[in-house]
């Protein structure tokens, strides 16, 4: 064998190894009732925030201490606890990313990411009825 056909197995294998190593550590996106099945496990649930029930965080009795309610996309309503403070524009979220394990009935969260309304779509939407309004040439 000459000694480019060996390189070329080499890249090819050490390809191989890279694409199965790196495929293991992909995440997807759990409901609460999968959660309650991969207890003890740390999962990824996507959900809406419950506006009807409370949202109780106050930072003079515990600061590292704030709950509310989710709702995943099986329409499933849990209690989520978050050892940390609220984020800012919270209730203002689109969608929520909750990172933990479910405990029982309730989720504890150890990270929140949020999808928020973008700060443009205002701007987009007034443009478009603005342009509208133009009289035509």
């Amino acid at each position: 064998m000459k000694k480019l056909h060996i390189i070329a197995l080499v890249l090819v294998a050490a390809s191989i190894v890279a694409i199965v190593l790196l495929s293991q550590d992909y995440t997807t996106y759990e409901t609460f009732s999968t959660a309650k099945e991969k207890s003890g496990k740390d999962v990824k649930v996507v959900g809406n925030l419950v506006l009807d029930k409370p949202i109780e965080y106050d930072p003079k009795t515990n600061a590292n201490l704030f709950t509310f309610y989710m709702k995943d996309k099986d329409n499933e309503v849990h209690k989520v606890i978050f050892r940390g403070a609220q984020p800012q524009d919270f209730r203002r979220s689109e969608q929520l990313v909750l990172t933990g394990k479910m405990q029982g009935n309730e989720f504890y969260s150890s990270n929140i990411l949020m999808k928020c309304p973008s700060k443009y779509v205002d701007n987009e939407i007034k443009e478009v009825k603005e342009a509208s309004l133009m009289p035509s040439k």
